[in-house]
């Protein structure tokens, strides 16, 4: 059947994937494949879901319904850790679906599908050639050493990143950055720590510590470099490659979710492409009251996709829906139904008239991220790169992008219910919401209730005494506080011996942080052009 591909609502187009189609048609359905049930004490009390009725009705006499699917247990991403096949009769919330389709350990797309690209020990000659064209030459001819897929079915996932591409120099400006930042503020008093998230082949850990140990000799011998990498394949290739040539290095294979240690020195997280990755949730609105709903993944007794909606219960979408209303960023209903309730309940009585606002896709695990680096590394500074936009995405507001390779060919999909682990799923940020959300999160009491380090932190002339620096307010000195500055942290003073907040965090176009940090001459081709800025006009940056 097709439907083991796509739900009977939203299936790719025929003419633009059929033999991607006739493939997953032929994935067979075990009937003694495992089934991940809950005993009925461990199943959660039931809500009356909402059924969006806007579905095609040709097919509803084959489909389950709305009851049966609702009754499924609801399990996550973590339970579903220990499966080795996707399971069935069951549901699940469209991040732990989008979790388990791309980290479950079995049969996840990165474990399992995904493929760095990798240059390997050959770096582009740029001052040598011509043009752009040449240069993707260039490329392409790098790609076909990974050789043809020699198979029907999707092919290995492989995906470039700016770090492979302009390596060295890429990693060179990330690192200028990091390290001017450092010199300003806390050499010679504190070490150098950084923490990568989600390092990949290990490219970027390399061109920072290669520079640094070129450059800046002095600033290496007191440089931590810490690795948190979720993909076990992953963490082998990054200590195999790095350890030998830079004892600095601590790879730590575990998600960022599950980081259970305070650091409390001052540090540098780096995100280079990894939040696009994170699982998003999905919420459309009732428009006859505008309250939202929640959306679950089903997966039926033949291993079929569908979706059912329920009133928000879940805690970690609740808070993020709160936070948004604080933040006054607008919800994903046109601001002219949402002011005029007569033209709402004239559009929703049309014949035909949808029940549902659109689908919209928002990023609560990247809140979560957010608040384990408030409670985790109080004394972070974060350098975060990713896709503000991406074309070809599947319906709906802030929607990802649903892609696998097929026959040497990236091939897009219009569903996200798809075969897990054969489809990369990626998501755009929006940098100045992020902006918004990072900066309110850090100006919140942290609420982790993980032990204090056991071994006292290092007195420097930068921390306090054993009084705290702001017993007396943070407005001792001064009533003024820059509105472009955090408040002081308690205990955390400056040079001067005052308590002083650290810079607020801005965005960048990928070539205005390139333009500030980077040594251009070296990647300019013979024409003038320079793909480093003109290539990922996509991309921006949080720093």
């Amino acid at each position: 059947m097709l439907l083991a591909l796509a739900t009977t609502a939203t299936r790719p187009s025929y003419r633009r994937i059929p033999r991607l189609l006739r493939f997953a048609s032929k994935v067979p359905l075990d009937p003694k494949k495992p089934r991940l049930r809950l005993t009925e004490d461990e199943k959660p009390e039931t809500v009356p879901d909402r059924w969006n009725y806007n579905s095609s009705s040709l097919l509803e006499g084959d489909a389950k319904s709305q009851e049966e699917l609702a009754s499924y247990p609801l399990v996550d991403a973590n339970e579903l850790e220990k499966c080795k096949q996707p399971p069935r009769e069951v549901k699940m919330l469209v991040r732990d679906w989008i979790e388990d389709s791309l980290y479950n350990p079995h049969y996840g797309y990165f474990p399992k599908q995904a493929v760095i690209f990798d240059t390997q020990h050959t770096t582009f000659d740029f001052e040598k050639l011509r043009d752009s064209v040449e240069f993707q030459v260039e490329i392409s001819k790098q790609y076909a050493q990974y050789g043809a897929d020699a198979h029907q079915g999707p092919g290995r996932q492989i995906w470039h990143t700016p770090t492979e591409l302009f390596k060295p120099w890429y990693g060179i400006a990330m690192a200028k950055c990091l390290v001017s930042e450092y010199l300003l503020k806390y050499f010679p008093y504190e070490d150098f720590v950084i923490y990568e998230i989600g390092a990949g082949n290990g490219t970027l850990a390399m061109n920072i510590l290669d520079y640094l140990r070129s450059n800046h000799p002095e600033v290496y011998d007191r440089t931590r470099y810490n690795i948190i990498e979720i993909s076990g394949r992953l963490v082998s290739l990054q200590r195999k490659k790095l350890a030998s040539i830079h004892p600095c290095v601590k790879v730590v294979h575990k998600s960022i979710f599950r980081w259970d240690k305070k650091e409390p020195a001052p540090c540098f997280i780096v995100a280079m492409e990894v939040i696009d990755n994170f699982a998003h949730d999905m919420i459309r609105y009732d428009l006859r009251t505008l309250q939202p709903l929640q959306a679950f993944v089903t997966v039926d007794d033949r291993g079929d996709y569908d979706m059912i909606y329920t009133p928000v219960t879940d805690p970690l979408i609740a808070s993020f829906l709160k936070l948004r209303t604080r933040l006054a960023h607008p919800p994903a209903i046109p601001r002219l139904l949402r002011a005029a309730p007569a033209l709402l309940r004239a559009y929703t009585n049309l014949p035909f008239g949808p029940n549902l606002s659109r689908a919209e896709y928002i990023p609560t695990r990247l809140l979560s991220l957010l608040r384990t680096l408030r409670n985790h590394f109080p004394r972070h500074r974060l350098l975060l790169s990713d896709f503000s936009s991406i074309p070809d995405a599947i319906p709906g507001v802030n929607a990802p992008v649903v892609q696998t390779r097929f026959q040497n060919t990236t091939v897009p999909v219009t569903t996200l219910l798809v075969a897990p682990g054969y489809f990369d799923i990626f998501f755009p940020t929006d940098f100045t919401r992020l902006r918004d959300m990072y900066e309110h999160i850090l100006s919140e009491p942290a609420t982790s209730e993980l032990p204090e380090p056991t071994s006292a932190p290092r007195l420097t002339p930068l921390a306090g005494g054993t009084s705290s620096s702001l017993a007396l307010g943070a407005d001792y000195f001064s009533s003024y506080h820059p509105s472009n500055r955090r408040r002081p942290v308690d205990g955390v003073t400056s040079a001067s011996g005052l308590p002083v907040g650290e810079r607020k965090s801005s965005v960048f176009t990928h070539a205005q942080f390139l333009s500030t940090y980077a040594d251009l001459n070296h990647t300019r081709l013979k024409s003038g052009e320079n793909p480093m800025l003109e290539f990922y006009q996509n991309v921006k940056f949080l720093f």
